[in-house]
């Protein structure tokens, strides 16, 4: 089956870092904007996602969820987690304290991959 998010070994590293410090985490994409233009990483449990928002998957057995419009918009391309060195728009990510922000790269899926997607799970 093929992912539909991978992140760089960068993000993994970071990601790795917020787990020893905060425990279990979950990111979310909005699709609004300011916060919602980039992935927000909270403590799982730490932001309450809306009805018929989807997790498209799963990095470093931390959930990523993606607002329900964005993903109706997005649900034919694949996500790839990075982080740089910057300041994140707003700061309420885990990540700003450590002067980096969660990124993501889309790309489309082929043909092929479509028919081999893994699933997604809903809020409901």
């Amino acid at each position: 089956m093929i992912k539909r998010i991978d992140a760089t070994e960068k993000a993994i590293e970071l990601i790795k870092i917020l787990q020893e410090k905060h425990g279990d985490l979950m990111f979310y994409q909005a699709g609004g904007c300011c916060e919602g233009s980039q992935p927000q990483c909270f403590e799982k449990g730490g932001f309450y996602q809306r009805m018929g928002d989807v997790c498209i998957g799963t990095i470093e057995e931390t959930e990523f969820w993606v607002d329900k419009d964005l993903f109706e918009y997005w649900k034919h391309a694949h996500f790839t987690l990075k982080v740089i060195d910057a300041f994140g728009v707003g700061g309420f990510s885990l990540e700003t304290p450590l002067k980096k922000t969660f990124q993501i790269e889309y790309r489309i899926f082929t043909p092929e991959e479509e028919l081999d997607l893994e699933p997604v799970k809903y809020i409901e």
